[in-house]
């Protein structure tokens, strides 16, 4: 398998993980970081191995064959269609863009141009979403005529260090947290019909506790509660609520009924932990996938977690070099976006939505798949 030299542009929290997970994976390699602010890619050029430069610079630069786009949100659109006008592949963070209208405007450059465009999640490729997937694709819980969705806490301005633009305009839990549900339901599942919802914000402003600015106000200018539901083409209504306001609750993270069990499926954004089905009398335990459901990552409490964010981009490069669909596509990102839009949508006019946009199922990754894409 050949290796394709990566550049970052966005050297911000995200970025470190990207860095530390990326000598995981055999088929591509960070060689170069740029931000706006040139402290920022020094820092993680020193601290990683890679050469800092301009985004100019590395846009230019004929070694790099795809640009990893870690920018906030509201500059995704603009940073992925330069990097595919400088005729280099684009992988995403989350979420791919803000609209459909910039998402069908990247796919269609990048059709232009021969070039391929992916974006995160990956998450739904880990050990234990795949083995959910096996499960349901082997018909062992029946076909899944419904299920529930939650992703509750209050907020991150108690953690994270730049918390202002999750409240704003292109953030809000839906844009930042849905990705990760919406892109496991539809890998589950296969696409949405309609979604209809509804949202509030309850408080106006928050006060930030975590370093390096505790005290800060930020002004809350997005709606932060959301409860709605999907109709997907192959008939299942899931409801999927999504809360910064709330404390603490009971909810599992995703619950699938089917015909015969029900599914209880882990955090769609961590990659391990085992999946349960229950048949109304006895209870199963399926343990996650191995290759991307082991434990090899300290997180921030110091827990020993499955990690393997980056295997998106692996598995996207190494489809470039086979020829073949790359699963972290830029038709699901599309979709994934017009549903989550089409959310906050339907909970500003209180009306139904219709989807326009499609995609096929990623293909399954099982153990013997997702081990060639392993350095």
């Amino acid at each position: 398998m050949a290796t394709m030299n990566v550049g970052i542009i966005g050297c911000g929290n995200i970025s470190t993980a990207y860095l530390q997970l990326a000598p995981v994976f055999a088929s591509f390699k960070i060689t170069a970081c740029a931000d706006l602010n040139p402290q920022a890619a020094a820092k993680q050029a020193a601290e990683f191995g890679c050469q800092a430069m301009s985004i100019d610079e590395l846009l230019a630069d004929p070694s790099i064959g795809l640009v990893l786009n870690l920018t906030v949100p509201n500059a995704h659109f603009e940073v992925s269609s330069s990097a595919l006008r400088a005729g280099k592949h684009v992988y995403s963070e989350k979420p791919f863009v803000l609209s459909v209208s910039d998402g069908q405007a990247l796919l269609q450059i990048a059709a232009e141009k021969g070039l391929r465009v992916g974006s995160a999640p990956d998450t739904f490729l880990g050990g234990s979403h795949q083995a959910a997937r096996q499960c349901i694709d082997s018909g062992v819980v029946g076909d899944i005529i419904g299920g529930s969705c939650y992703f509750q806490s209050h907020g991150m301005e108690n953690w994270h260090p730049d918390p202002t633009f999750f409240f704003q305009p292109g953030g809000g839990p839906v844009l930042d947290m849905g990705a990760y549900y919406i892109s496991n339901l539809v890998q589950f599942l296969g696409p949405v019909k309609s979604v209809v919802a509804m949202a509030g914000k309850p408080f106006a402003s928050r006060t930030v506790t975590s370093e390096p600015n505790p005290g800060s106000v930020i002004d809350v200018n997005v709606d932060t509660s959301v409860r709605s539901i999907l109709q997907f083409d192959q008939g299942a209504q899931v409801s999927f609520t999504v809360s910064w306001d709330v404390w603490a609750h009971e909810h599992n993270n995703m619950e699938l009924y089917g015909t015969k069990s029900t599914l209880f499926v882990p955090d769609p954004n961590r990659f391990g932990h085992s999946v349960r089905i229950n048949d109304g009398e006895t209870e199963s335990i399926i343990e996650p996938l191995q290759v991307l459901g082991s434990a090899n990552f300290e997180d921030m409490n110091g827990e020993m977690i499955a990690n393997y964010r980056g295997i998106g981009l692996a598995d996207m490069v190494a489809a470039i070099d086979e020829g073949r669909p790359h699963r972290c596509s830029g038709e699901l990102s599309l979709h994934v976006i017009e549903v989550m839009t089409s959310i906050l949508e339907s909970a500003e006019s209180r009306q139904f939505i219709e989807l326009s946009t499609s995609c096929s199922k990623p293909e399954a990754l099982d153990d013997t798949a997702a081990k060639t894409l392993m350095a």
